[in-house]
């Protein structure tokens, strides 16, 4: 039986391009949406087969499309996404959802009024690694977490997005918040510097501290030369840490109580494209009418958090004893 092609994308740059392929090859994938001819041009090179458009409504008057991946500059998600929901069609964005938290809550309420699936591109939410670390904390494994530690760190040449920080931390932030099951409840902190262009934060460090207790550190940059993505979790018994630069063997295991030179565990896990899992799972949420990992909330809660730490780290200083709260933004459904 013909798998049903209803699946379209809206952007085919660089990152847009794995999602074409990964829905491609999943067989879902019904047309592609792009302004720039080059970028269709790739595209129509790879899949001679798949229909190609730089017209936008042609995918939002196709009712056979069912589903739509927005995978454009975020400055531009608001007014996509909401004239995507507008016309009936189930969304998969890129993140940030948005880089304000009222358009991310606007959307979300949006979604729910028209009973429609959104999801955010969180993808290590999909990470078969990072679902493992979630399972060994589920289990009790390492104990109460009390501390968890993100660093993103590599070069990036074209520093095209607002910061570092709305590239790179709506990651470690997600999978953070995902890993230790619980959401942020304060900013502690955020630092960072504009080491090349005024205002374009290279460097961020952002502290929170999350309902459960647990105080999170999440480091990004665009100019360390040497590429680091780890992810610690410490608890009261054991410390695991994953490492995403190596090829296996991701996640070690460390017992708190001896040294962590002596005593390693390896934890094993299926090893699948996490990008390829994520788009399986927005065409499963728009069949099953399933509510995504990756969902509008999960997005606001992000944009909430980022939005506050922009503010601080343009010059908006945070008193010392007054860390902001983030139970103004709750939804209401």
């Amino acid at each position: 039986m013909e798998k049903k092609k209803e699946i379209a994308v809206i952007g085919c740059g660089t990152w847009g391009r794995n999602i074409v392929r990964n829905f491609y090859n999943l067989e879902a994938l019904n047309c592609v949406c792009d302004l720039n001819d080059k970028n269709l041009e790739a595209i129509q090179e790879l899949y001679p087969d798949l229909k190609c458009t730089k017209d936008v409504d042609e995918i939002l008057n196709n009712p056979d499309i069912k589903g739509v991946c927005v995978v454009t500059p975020s400055h531009t998600h608001y007014n996509m996404v909401q004239k995507c929901l507008n016309a009936g069609k189930n969304v998969y964005v890129e993140k940030p959802i948005s880089t304000k938290a009222q358009e991310a809550l606007d959307l979300e309420n949006l979604a729910h009024s028209k009973d429609l699936i959104l999801m955010v591109g969180h993808l290590l939410l999909y990470h078969p690694a990072v679902n493992r670390l979630k399972m060994l904390v589920e289990e009790g494994v390492l104990g109460k977490i009390k501390y968890i530690q993100s660093d993103r760190l590599n070069i990036n040449y074209h520093k095209n997005d607002r910061s570092v920080m709305w590239d790179l931390a709506p990651h470690d932030l997600s999978m953070a918040s995902y890993v230790i099951g619980s959401d942020p409840k304060a900013l502690i902190s955020a630092v960072g510097c504009d080491s090349e262009i005024e205002n374009i934060f290279d460097i961020t460090h952002l502290t929170i501290e999350f309902e459960n207790g647990a105080i999170g550190q999440l480091s990004d940059s665009w100019i360390h030369p040497e590429k680091r993505v780890t992810l610690l979790v410490r608890g009261e018994k054991a410390t695991a840490i994953l490492d995403d630069t190596l090829p296996s063997g991701k996640i070690k295991l460390y017992d708190n109580k001896v040294p962590a030179q002596k005593h390693v565990d390896v934890v094993d896990y299926l090893e699948i494209e996490p990008l390829k899992l994520e788009c399986q799972h927005f065409i499963d949420c728009i069949h099953k009418k399933r509510t995504p990992r990756s969902d509008g909330r999960n997005g606001l809660m992000t944009a909430q958090v980022l939005e506050e730490a922009e503010k601080v780290l343009l010059g908006s200083k945070l008193d010392a004893l007054d860390k902001v709260s983030f139970a103004s933004y709750r939804m209401s459904k």
